[in-house]
């Protein structure tokens, strides 16, 4: 008998095996399986009363919290797309984020209403505006708790789902141009759920710290497959070292998912502070940008952590490579290990992972050959909302191009150099920011790095490094220079600093390189040369 692969299946396994173990710890709130799939019926009828139906975009504007992981399978029930929304946009990018997918209802966290309140007279189809944290009615929006308790905890009658249906409608950072709207199934996140579950030794006896916010696609991917297995799920509202270690020592936590740098943050308190950190088994999930491998020492030899740097982007669920190392490579030494792990890896059982040159063949396993990476798999999206144009321009002939550029070790890991855009072109040469990155994160004063072109008149551009320096550090931009040029090809170098205080990044921890180029390229569209 065909049985549908939908989303909420897996809150209903979890409260059938699991249904009095702790589902979710939410600062002082503490609930069960039981008591989460009870609430989520609340909010299924509570939806259902604001005659949402099949297909309908139902927005949250959240932290990570309770409510917000409730969401999902609340609006799941209905057969309601799911529209997480960047809790770091400004008001205008929430207008067209909000009216383009066409959103009827909005919850929002009180403490993020602000950025919702300047622009509600530009919402042009949200009747309804919910506010999480709310004790009453304010402003004419409703209150969730009240609105909440109104509700039976009886299971609700749910839309007939097909697995193709439409789960979530999750928006591109937007670090160039307007966002783009990514059209996820039930089918793909699902399947997406069981590889990811797998690749990452998903268990009952897990404990998830969320740090990456829930609304970011490896953040988000999470609530699915830990769900599922009825691990219990604790919740990190912001980004703050001291909080995080307290709680990972509190909660007995063993795995968590963070940016690079998120990572580096964390890495930089307990030089400073040296927390306690209990003596368990704990796995550090790093998606993002490739991290240097001192990093991987730093993670696995100070802190006793396993580090596992995984690879995807929103348009494929998200993630298809991961970087552990298989059983026939355990004869490499500490050091090629840790150069292993800061890879993008391999494929993960279900997607088919290849790097192409520009005419479509796989560059050989040297190394050096450099191609985009391509996948083709089950949990590619079904497209970009009302983007045809986008959608054909990313997926060709079944393969979804992914517009990283990497080379493919003799081992079969693949390594990502940079970005198409990121890709700095000096005198005829490429030159990897993310080699030259790695490069400076190794100087004991720079906790910061991000690398840019910078346009010149003899070599086209050339790189330049924007550098967040240690408070008590006197180290000079030359000194800086002549350091990557002992350890690199001089064209690698960086020809110039800029020293900044804080580099911009976007709520998941992406450093918007964009924002960095448009100061030396007076806001040009065209940033190469």
């Amino acid at each position: 008998m065909y049985v549908p692969l939908v989303l909420t299946q897996f809150l209903d396994r979890a409260k059938t095996w699991y249904g009095d173990n702790t589902a979710v710890v939410d600062g002082g709130r503490r609930v069960t399986y039981r008591e989460l799939y009870d609430r989520v019926q609340q909010l299924s009828h509570g939806l259902k009363s604001l005659n949402i139906k099949k297909g309908d975009k139902v927005a949250y504007l959240a932290p990570n919290t309770l409510e917000m992981l409730e969401g999902f399978y609340g609006v799941f029930q209905l057969g309601a797309v799911m529209t997480p929304l960047n809790t770091r946009l400004k008001p205008s990018d929430y207008v067209f984020i909000l009216n383009h997918s066409e959103s009827s209802v909005l919850f929002v966290e009180q403490e993020l209403l602000p950025l919702i309140e300047p622009v509600i007279d530009e919402l042009e189809t949200v009747k309804t505006i919910i506010v999480h944290g709310a004790d009453a009615n304010t402003n004419g929006h409703r209150s969730y708790n009240q609105w909440l308790k109104q509700f039976s905890k009886e299971p609700v009658i749910r839309a007939e789902v097909d697995e193709h249906d439409t789960a979530t409608l999750l928006y591109t950072s937007g670090t160039t141009g307007k966002p783009k709207g990514v059209l996820l199934s039930h089918r793909s996140n699902y399947l997406h759920a069981m590889s990811a579950m797998h690749h990452l030794r998903v268990s009952d006896s897990d404990t998830l710290l969320h740090i990456l916010p829930m609304f970011h696609v490896n953040g988000w991917g999470s609530p699915f497959y830990y769900t599922a297995n009825g691990a219990a799920q604790v919740m990190q509202r912001k980004v703050e070292p001291a909080s995080i270690f307290e709680k990972i020592t509190q909660h007995n936590v063993t795995v968590a998912h963070m940016a690079p740098t998120v990572l580096n943050m964390l890495l930089e308190y307990y030089s400073e502070h040296q927390p306690p950190l209990p003596k368990q088994d704990m796995r550090i999930v790093i998606a993002g940008s490739a991290p240097p491998p001192s990093f991987v020492a730093m993670v696995e030899e100070e802190l006793g952590w396993e580090f596992i740097q995984v690879y995807g982007m929103t348009e494929i669920s998200p993630l298809i490579t991961v970087s552990t190392i298989r059983p026939q490579h355990d004869h490499l030494s500490s050091g090629e290990k840790q150069r292993t792990k800061a890879k993008t890896g391999y494929a993960m059982i279900g997607s088919e992972v290849k790097v192409v040159d520009s005419g479509g063949k796989e560059v050989p396993s040297d190394g050096k050959a450099v191609g985009e990476i391509i996948v083709r798999s089950n949990n590619v999206m079904e497209g970009y909302l009302k983007n045809p144009e986008a959608t054909s321009d990313t997926i060709k002939n079944g393969w979804l191009y992914t517009g990283d550029m990497a080379v493919v070790d003799e081992n079969g890991y693949i390594d990502i150099v940079d970005r198409k855009k990121d890709v700095i072109i000096s005198g005829g040469e490429n030159i990897s920011s993310i080699e030259v990155e790695g490069c400076l994160y190794a100087h004991p004063d720079i906790v910061e790095a991000a690398v840019i072109a910078l346009p010149h008149e003899k070599w086209g551009e050339v790189p330049h490094a924007v550098v967040v320096k240690r408070e008590d550090s006197a180290i000079s931009e030359e000194e800086i220079i002549q350091f990557a040029k002992k350890r690199l090809a001089h064209f690698k170098a960086p020809k110039s600093i800029s020293f900044i205080e804080a580099l911009p990044k976007t709520a998941s921890g992406k450093i918007q390189k964009v924002q960095l180029r448009d100061q030396f390229w007076n806001h040009s569209e065209r940033k190469v040369n």
